[in-house]
């Protein structure tokens, strides 16, 4: 996501300042996991595959963002308009409470990963934290939330002194951790985990491997809409697309050398066995102790600095959404400070919901990463094919647009192709989870159409909500006979 607007609103940037925000937009915390969430689906061959088709995937959607960014410009509060403009108020409406759990799930993540990198920097605290599926972790995290609350009702808003910090300690490590890995890879245990077990009987297919990696990839890409925020700030608007286009070039190739090196490090099981952050274990496995120290403090210095950023974007889908009717009024209220104080009490209270069911999850950190990106999946969808909808309606490809058209319809295509390929590899448990969620949300809805005093449903939009209304009730059913476990 976005981590450094406010730098950015004061000055028009070049291309190489445009090209480091975008990549600034979507080096996350996720990067951290990869080379044990790769290795414990596949080897080399997969994830040169996996990062061929997730490259190619995430390209198309971020230039479908850029590409919404120009031809509807006057939609400027955040991913879930575009399904509201393209596809009725009630799709609207889950893609903004979707989009809005995703983050919140995603700063639940943040908290589980601190607690579990903390009990790793120190084995004392084992017993206390463990991997951030305990009770004093979940208390030490719901304490954390609410402390971030009272910061940010009080006005506390990212500053680029913060952005700066977040910036230098996930890149700085992340490039040690590189030059380090190339000077300690040992080529035959690489060559070892070339198949990832495809080739020995009973191994998983080439393409069941590639499949379990596609989450993961979803959530270190997640942010890739924040590049399309930046063209407002562009002295050229040429230089959009194109920093767009370096700026995830260079994530991508980051991404890839982080997970493919690391299968030089250790054997795949090892790799695989490895308590998140992987990385710093890698490393750790390459140098010595004090590599994965030096990974794991640089991470929660991220972290830290990255929440302040989510916690304020998850509450402002909340308040655009209550501006644009879409929400109770209720969500829209400011305080005399100017902040979304009930927006960002309830975004508060969901994080701390999630971080009290991941208590009762098998593996708390992969459950709630695997949950942040799977709930992002159907907003991105909807956008991509709303983009598809105006390049086939050619709406705004007028005059000298219209040569771009083509170009738009074939991007827009692949990314729709691509996020609903993404749904289907989340798999049905995700989706009965987010119908769980979005069925009673729904109460929402319905109160912010009466206090418009507008008609609830369309058609349409009163099939959508019985077809989520249905899997709601199959995955509670579900749930409850154990037929389905998360």
């Amino acid at each position: 996501m976005p981590e450094a607007t406010e730098t950015a609103s004061k000055s028009k940037l070049n291309l190489p300042a445009l090209t480091a925000m975008v990549v600034g937009s979507m080096v996350g915390a996720g990067v951290f996991q990869l080379p044990a969430r790769f290795a414990g689906q596949t080897g080399v061959y997969g994830a040169l595959i996996a990062w061929s088709i997730a490259g190619l995937g995430m390209l198309t959607l971020a230039l479908v963002f850029q590409t919404l960014a120009v031809r509807k410009p006057q939609l400027d509060n955040g991913v879930y308009v575009y399904a509201r403009e393209g596809f009725g108020l009630y799709p609207g409406f889950l893609s903004a409470v979707g989009f809005w759990a995703s983050t919140c799930a995603g700063n639940a993540f943040y908290w589980v990963l601190i607690m579990t990198t903390l009990s790793q920097l120190f084995p004392e605290w084992r017993s206390v934290l463990g991997d951030g599926d305990t009770w004093p972790a979940f208390f030490i995290s719901a304490a954390a939330v609410w402390g971030f609350f009272l910061l940010i009702r009080r006005g506390v808003k990212e500053a680029a002194a913060i952005n700066f910090i977040v910036t230098v300690a996930k890149l700085v490590p992340l490039a040690l951790f590189l030059v380090l890995v190339i000077f300690f890879v040992r080529w035959d245990v690489f060559a070892g985990n070339l198949t990832g077990g495809y080739d020995v009987p009973g191994g998983e297919s080439l393409f069941a491997q590639v499949q379990g990696t596609m989450l993961i990839t979803v959530f270190v890409f997640l942010g890739i809409e924040g590049a399309s925020v930046y063209s407002r700030y562009a002295k050229k608007r040429e230089h959009v697309g194109t920093a767009t286009v370096l700026g995830f070039l260079s994530v991508l190739a980051l991404f890839a050398s982080i997970s493919i090196l690391s299968y030089g490090i250790l054997p795949r099981a090892e790799l695989a066995a490895l308590p998140q952050p992987s990385v710093g274990g890698v490393l750790e496995a390459a140098v010595g102790p004090w590599g994965g120290a030096f990974i794991r403090v640089g991470l929660i210095i991220s972290v830290l600095g990255a929440y302040l950023a989510w916690q304020l974007l998850a509450a402002d889908v909340v308040y655009a959404a209550a501006k644009d009717n879409d929400l109770p009024r209720h969500f829209a209220v400011l305080n005399r400070r100017q902040v979304p104080e009930h927006a960002v009490l309830w975004t508060s209270v969901f994080v701390t919901v999630i971080l009290f069911v991941v208590q009762f999850v098998d593996n708390a950190l992969d459950f709630t990463l695997d949950l942040t990106a799977a709930l992002a999946l159907a907003p991105y969808a909807l956008a991509s094919a709303y983009a598809l909808k105006i390049a086939l309606q050619r709406d705004g490809y007028d005059g000298p647009a219209a040569g771009r058209r083509t170009r738009d319809l074939v991007i827009a295509a692949v990314s729709t192709a691509y996020t609903l390929f993404l749904i289907w590899v989340a798999g049905y448990v995700f989706l009965f989870l987010a119908c769980i969620l979005l069925a009673p949300a729904t109460i929402l809805y319905i109160v912010a159409r009466r206090q418009q005093h507008a008609k609830v449903f369309t058609r349409p939009g009163l099939a959508t909500f019985i077809a989520v209304l249905g899997f709601a009730v199959v995955g509670i059913v579900l749930l409850a006979t154990g037929a389905v476990q998360i």
